[in-house]
C-alpha cells in the first residue's frame, strides 16, 4: 500500500499581520468533493477568517477549489462552513473576541493520520506597523547573526 503524502495548508500571511494568543484544533464539516479537492491540493486560506452565528462558529472565505472529476454536485468554492467545536472552546473563545481587537482566523488546514480534515484556528490579536517592521528587523537580523556564526564553525 502507497504511503499517502503530507497534505497541509497554512496562511503564512497570518503570522505577518497578527499576533498570536492562542490555537485550537477544530473539525470542519465539508462535503464529498470538498474533500477531494483539498487531497488535490487545492485549497487557499488567505483571506479566511471566522465568526460566530448563535452559538455556533463558522468560517467564511476558505478557497476550496472546484473538484474537476464532478459533477452538476459540485461544491461552491468560498462557501461558509461550520467549525467543529466543544462548547467549553466556544463560549471561552466566543466571550474573547468581544473584547476590543481580537479575532479568530484560520492558520492551517491539514488532513489528520485517518484522512480526516481539521483546521487550525488561532485567536490573535492585530499587530501595528511598528511591530511589523520589527518582526522583519529581527528576522533579517537573525539570519545575519546565523551566517556569521556558519562562517566561525
Amino acid at each position: 500500500m502507497a504511503k499517502q503524502k503530507k497534505t497541509e495548508f497554512v496562511n503564512r500571511k497570518a503570522r505577518h499581520d497578527y499576533t498570536f494568543l492562542e490555537t485550537l484544533e477544530a473539525g470542519i464539516v465539508l462535503s464529498g468533493t470538498e474533500i477531494k479537492s483539498i487531497r488535490g491540493g487545492h485549497v487557499n486560506l488567505r483571506d479566511a477568517y471566522c465568526i460566530f452565528q448563535g452559538s455556533e462558529m463558522w468560517v467564511r472565505s476558505v478557497f476550496i477549489g472546484e473538484y474537476k472529476q464532478g459533477n452538476i454536485h459540485n461544491h461552491e468554492e468560498r462557501q461558509p462552513r461550520k467549525l467543529l467545536l466543544k462548547k467549553q472552546e466556544l463560549k471561552k473563545w466566543q466571550r474573547k473576541v468581544k473584547e476590543k481587537g481580537f479575532t479568530i482566523v484560520p492558520y492551517r488546514l491539514y488532513l489528520n493520520e485517518r484522512g480526516i480534515a481539521k483546521l487550525e484556528i488561532a485567536l490573535v490579536q492585530g499587530k501595528k506597523t511598528y511591530d511589523k517592521r520589527e518582526t522583519i528587523k529581527a528576522r533579517d537580523n537573525k539570519v545575519q547573526l546565523d551566517r556569521v556564526m556558519k562562517k566561525f564553525n
